[in-house]
């Protein structure tokens, strides 16, 4: 499988993002319970524990990651069924992300927006979030689930082009 890079970056009013976009046939709800029920992201990124709801945290387990590391996660905004954002802290910095959602028919498109401090990194990190929600899609499908080295480093030039950085 050779996956096609769809994500872009964007100018914000806070500066860049990192835009990728799915679409899912499936309405608005069920694509809703993926992204906020804990069996369900389990399948695709990993299980989390805690009190969900706006302005607390939840710890998250990355279950697809090298040692499966644990995380704290503020939801920062929570407006079912339409818009999820989500903050970090880790080394790397500080994560902030969004996704939107909008049914369209019987369809529902989901928009990942990564909001960034910098476009540093970004040929690793947009290759990851295309892993990422193309396993959300394979798992809402239930199709077999992406191999990583399909997305890494294949995808790296891809993102690299868009902040102008050599590939």
């Amino acid at each position: 499988m050779t996956p096609i890079p769809t994500g872009r970056l964007v100018d914000t009013e806070s500066g860049p993002a990192l835009v990728v976009t799915r679409e899912f046939r499936a309405p608005i709800s069920d694509v809703w319970a993926s992204l906020t029920e804990p069996d369900r992201t389990a399948r695709w990124y990993g299980r989390w524990s805690g009190q969900a709801g706006p302005g607390r945290s939840i710890q998250v387990q990355m279950g697809f990651e090298e040692g499966q590391p644990w995380s704290e996660m503020r939801i920062d905004t929570c407006e079912p069924p339409r818009r999820l954002a989500l903050s970090s802290q880790d080394e790397a910095g500080l994560w902030r992300w969004e996704v939107l959602l909008t049914p369209q028919g019987e369809r529902t498109e989901l928009r990942f927006v990564q909001h960034l401090d910098t476009t540093d990194g970004l040929g690793e990190i947009g290759a990851g979030w295309e892993y990422y929600l193309d396993r959300l899609l394979a798992a809402h499908n239930d199709t077999p689930m992406p191999s990583f080295e399909d997305y890494y480093p294949a995808m790296k030039a891809h993102f690299d082009q868009l902040t102008g950085a050599p590939g």
